[in-house]
């Protein structure tokens, strides 16, 4: 993540991919297999303690303090993060208009860092955030109002069909331009990607309505399956505070939502696996197309074998099961995929904790003087970076493994709670031995990637 300079100074972190952790000081070997044994004995506990579903988002929780509630679920509220929203999207829309092509332009950070990774703590912490911020969203809601039409309403209904397929495929445009296109810090491709997402989701809602941000809007389909692992939910016009577990009960099972897991935590193996030594070997030993075209042609062929790798071993591993008459083991992944999303939180904090602590800290800086003439806008331009956490490389190395063991932990306990709900009991306890195996491959293979970077 950045060469230590001498003297323990962290020098620039590179806005193009993340790429894995670096000489973490923990074995590998007791890491790996303290994993596999946390996940092993959960399901034994849970197999042998479990036998009746536990949580439903219906029943489950207890109302959050009154003020508190009033003020989530007020209008005011809800207008102030749109507005919120409006402002950082036209500041960033502002250095990137005007803004200089250069890494010193904080549109950049503002983007794969405050967007593509803040996203996702924000939302585990306080829930689907973009949904409540979406410039999308609130653009169309404006366009609304003034042609006197219900926001909720587009020209056609959403098809049940189509799904998150079109957020499946947002999400693989996004990682691809981050990881994989060469261009990825020039402003011009990073630019002309964010204006065909705005003109995609303005034209969406205007032909389906709220429905097709709900489903195909990559960032609030990424932000609200992250947020269903946060404490909160709204029920009957009131804040609840709830239990993570059962609010992640609540993701819909619709048709997309493997391709839209498979691609989050596919992409996120893959970020470590393009950092390891044995692939940047292969690519600069074998030239036979030319080095620069065999990086990039292999390294779409392993992002693309990486996403689709994760969901086939998700759907073999939940389709490995007896079901009741008449029910379709073709239903069973996506019945069963809210279980990974734990896993890729997981994975997320461990591949981007100290990337979004230190990189955001920067972009915070640098968004002071958005066209680098030495202005301080926002009053933060002589701040400097806390690097606490690179200099703290034990405890962030605890922390990332504690990070995925915990979302496997917390994935295996969802797929078990949603088993003993669906199959019949005789395969409450041989029907969940294929997603086992796929999560300790899961688990074993992520952290293998996590320390070969």
């Amino acid at each position: 993540m950045g060469a230590i300079l001498p003297g323990l100074v962290p020098g620039p972190l590179p806005m193009h991919g993340i790429g894995g952790a670096k000489d973490l000081p923990i074995s590998p070997e007791l890491a790996i297999s303290g994993a596999v044994a946390a996940l092993t004995i959960s399901f034994i506990v849970l197999a042998l303690a479990w036998r009746t579903p536990r949580y439903d988002a219906a029943t489950d929780g207890r109302p959050a303090p009154a003020a508190l509630s009033t003020l989530v679920t007020s209008t005011g509220w809800s207008v102030a993060m749109r507005v919120l929203g409006l402002v950082v999207f036209g500041y960033a829309a502002f250095a990137a208009v005007l803004g200089e092509d250069l890494l010193t332009n904080p549109f950049f950070g503002m983007f794969y860092v405050w967007l593509w990774v803040g996203l996702v703590f924000f939302s585990a912490v306080l829930g689907p955030v973009w949904k409540a911020i979406s410039p999308a969203r609130t653009i169309n809601l404006l366009f609304a109002r003034i042609s006197g039409s219900d926001p909720d309403e587009g020209l056609f209904r959403y098809p049940a069909w189509l799904g998150h397929w079109p957020a499946a495929l947002g999400l693989y445009a996004f990682v691809w331009l981050e990881l994989v296109y060469p261009y990825s810090t020039e402003l011009g491709p990073v630019r002309l990607w964010c204006a065909a997402y705005v003109a995609v989701m303005l034209l969406g809602g205007a032909l389906f309505g709220n429905d097709f941000y709900e489903n195909a809007d990559p960032f609030e389909v990424y932000s609200t399956l992250i947020g269903k692992l946060s404490p909160w939910i709204v029920r009957e016009g009131r804040l609840h505070v709830i239990s993570p577990l059962a609010n992640l009960n609540t993701v819909v099972p619709r048709a997309g939502l493997v391709g839209v897991v498979a691609v989050l935590f596919g992409s996120t193996a893959f970020d470590s696996f393009k950092e390891s030594a044995p692939w940047v070997r292969f690519v600069q030993t074998n030239s036979f197309i030319g080095e620069n075209d065999l990086g990039l042609v292999a390294d779409n062929l392993a992002l693309l074998t990486f996403c689709v790798g994760v969901a086939v071993v998700l759907s073999v591993g939940s389709m490995l099961t007896g079901v009741h008459p008449g029910q379709s083991r073709l239903e069973m992944p996506r019945q069963l995929a809210h279980s990974v999303v734990p896993i890729i939180l997981g994975y997320i904090v461990a591949h981007y904790l100290s990337y979004w602590f230190e990189v955001g800290q920067d972009t915070l800086i640098k968004a002071s003087d958005p066209l680098t003439t030495g202005a301080d806008y926002l009053g933060t331009g002589d701040w400097s970076v806390n690097y606490w956490l690179s200099y703290h490389p034990t405890l962030l190395a605890n922390i990332k493994v504690i990070a995925v063991v915990l979302g496997h932990v917390v994935g295996v306990i969802a797929a078990h709670d949603r088993a003993v709900r669906l199959l019949p009991p005789r395969h409450h306890l041989t029907g969940q031995l294929g997603m086992l195996v796929a999560m300790v491959f899961f688990t074993a293979g992520g952290l293998y990637l996590l320390f070969a970077a």
